[in-house]
């Protein structure tokens, strides 16, 4: 599918299949998504490493992935950057979430979250900040669209913790 066109199948919601995927995360594993089967994921698509919004959202993930790890929950945030710009990113900042880097797109696009954008009247192509919480069979159990960063994270642990 072409990154400049919109998507014209159904948007994932709550009951679908979460699209498999594996990216490159720059600690020399990468990650699948299929091979969490087990445990519960967040994952969290947002615009770019080390942007106000972002980095408060990496920080706020980070301060509780305690919490998510006693839920038996891997946080996976994703979005276009190079591995490199991830590795900089989690470095500045010391961040305990795993970095996915998406650099073709295609699993922005699977999720639905690759799109047009405007901002001071241009339009452009980007990345919307969207969350998915799937559940240990690999099931997205909740969707979160146009994420606001402040209390978010609170809001998808607690849904982490309620599907129990």
């Amino acid at each position: 599918m072409n990154t400049a066109t919109a998507n014209t199948h159904k948007k994932l919601s709550a009951g679908d299949y979460a699209p498999d995927f594996t990216l490159d995360t720059g600690s020399g594993e990468p990650i699948t998504l299929s091979e969490q089967r087990g445990k519960n994921v967040v994952v969290y698509f947002y615009p770019k490493d080390d942007t106000p919004g972002c980095t408060i959202e990496a920080q706020d993930f980070t301060r509780v992935i305690a919490d998510f790890e006693y839920e038996d929950a891997v946080v996976i945030g994703i979005s276009k950057d190079s591995v490199q710009s991830h590795c900089n990113f989690r470095d500045k900042y010391k961040l305990a979430v795993v970095l996915a880097s998406d650099q073709h797109g295609t699993v922005c696009e699977a999720y639905d979250s690759w799109m047009e954008k405007t901002n001071y009247g241009k339009k452009y192509m980007g990345i919307q900040r969207d969350t998915f919480l799937i559940d240990r069979k690999g099931i997205i159990r909740k969707v979160w669209r146009k994420v606001e960063v402040k209390g978010h994270v609170q809001e998808v642990l607690e849904a982490v913790r309620d599907l129990d």
